[in-house]
C-alpha cells in the first residue's frame, strides 16, 4: 500500500498565440507591435490589457514584465482571465478535493470512484501525524481497516449481484459494487484531478491556499502549483515569495493581493 506525502503537479497545457492573426488585427487598425515574451499566457495577457485602451503603438520600457506588474499594482485582474493553465494532480486526498473544487473559475475532471478499482489504492497521511510513531501507528491501522472492507465488500457485492437480473454483465455489477464499497474508503484515500484555470483564479487560489491559515495539505499543493506556474509564466507569478513557518512548512505571500 503506497503512501504519499507530497502532491505532484504537472502542467500540461497552457495558452498559445496564433501570431497571423494577432498580426492581422494589428494591421487591420493601423499598428504594430509585438511582445518581448515568448510565453503564450503572457503575450495573451498583455495584448488583452492593451486592448482596452488600443495602447499597442506606445509600449512602456521594460517590455512584457514591466506591463504585467503594472497590471499587477494597478489591480486590473480581469486581463489575467484571458490566460489558461491545464494541470495535472496527483498524490493528493479526497479531503483536500472537497476544498478545491469549492473555487470558482476552475474546471475540473477527477478520478472516479465507481469506475475504478480502488482494491489499489494509495492514500495520503497528513505530516502532523507522520512526524509521530504512535499517530502514524494509529493512523495506518485504520487505513489498513478501511482498506480490507472496501476489497471484501466489493467482491461481495460483485459475486451478490451475479444473480440479479438488473446487472447483467460483469461491468455493471462491478460499477455497482464499486459505488457502494466505496463508502467505507477514508478521506485520506489518494485521488489525481485534472484542473484547469485562468491565471486570476490560480492566483486567488495561490493568496487563500498558500496561507499559513490554509489547511497544511492544500498549502503543499499550493506550493508545488506555484512552482510549476512561476517556471513557465514568471511574469505572471514570480512576485510571490515563499516564506518559512516555524513547523518547517511554508507559506506564500505577494505585495499584489486580490489581482
Amino acid at each position: 500500500m503506497l503512501i504519499h506525502h507530497q502532491p505532484q503537479v504537472y502542467l500540461v497545457g497552457t495558452s498559445s498565440v496564433r501570431p497571423a492573426m494577432l498580426d492581422r488585427f494589428l494591421a487591420d487598425h493601423g499598428v504594430t507591435w509585438q511582445s518581448d515574451s515568448s510565453v503564450g499566457a503572457e503575450v495573451l495577457t498583455e495584448a488583452a490589457g492593451r486592448l482596452c485602451y488600443m495602447s499597442y503603438a506606445k509600449p512602456r520600457p521594460g517590455g512584457n514584465a514591466a506591463y504585467l506588474e503594472h497590471i499587477l499594482e494597478s489591480g486590473h485582474g480581469s486581463v489575467l482571465e484571458h490566460a489558461v493553465f491545464n494541470l495535472i494532480i496527483t498524490g493528493v486526498s479526497r479531503s483536500l478535493t472537497h476544498e478545491l473544487v469549492r473555487h470558482r473559475h476552475m474546471s475540473y475532471s477527477q478520478l472516479s470512484q465507481r469506475y475504478v478499482d480502488e482494491s489499489v489504492a494509495e492514500y495520503v497521511e497528513p505530516a502532523i501525524i507522520a512526524s509521530d510513531p504512535a499517530l502514524h501507528a494509529v493512523w495506518a491501522a485504520a487505513i489498513e481497516q478501511a482498506h480490507w472492507a472496501y476489497v471484501r465488500l466489493a467482491d461481495m457485492l460483485t459475486s451478490k449481484l451475479s444473480g440479479d437480473p438488473a446487472y447483467s454483465t460483469l461491468t455493471e455489477r462491478r460499477k455497482a459494487a464499486r459505488q457502494a464499497a466505496r463508502s467505507v474508503l477514508p478521506n485520506a484515500t489518494e485521488t489525481k484531478i485534472f484542473v484547469t484555470a485562468n491565471a486570476r483564479a490560480l492566483r486567488h487560489f495561490l493568496e487563500l491556499r498558500g496561507s499559513r491559515h490554509a489547511e497544511p495539505e492544500i498549502r503543499k499543493l499550493a506550493v508545488a502549483i506555484l512552482d510549476v506556474l512561476a517556471d513557465v509564466a514568471p511574469h505572471l507569478f514570480g512576485d510571490y515569495r515563499k516564506n518559512p513557518l516555524p513547523d518547517g512548512s511554508i507559506e506564500l505571500q505577494t505585495d499584489h493581493r486580490k489581482v
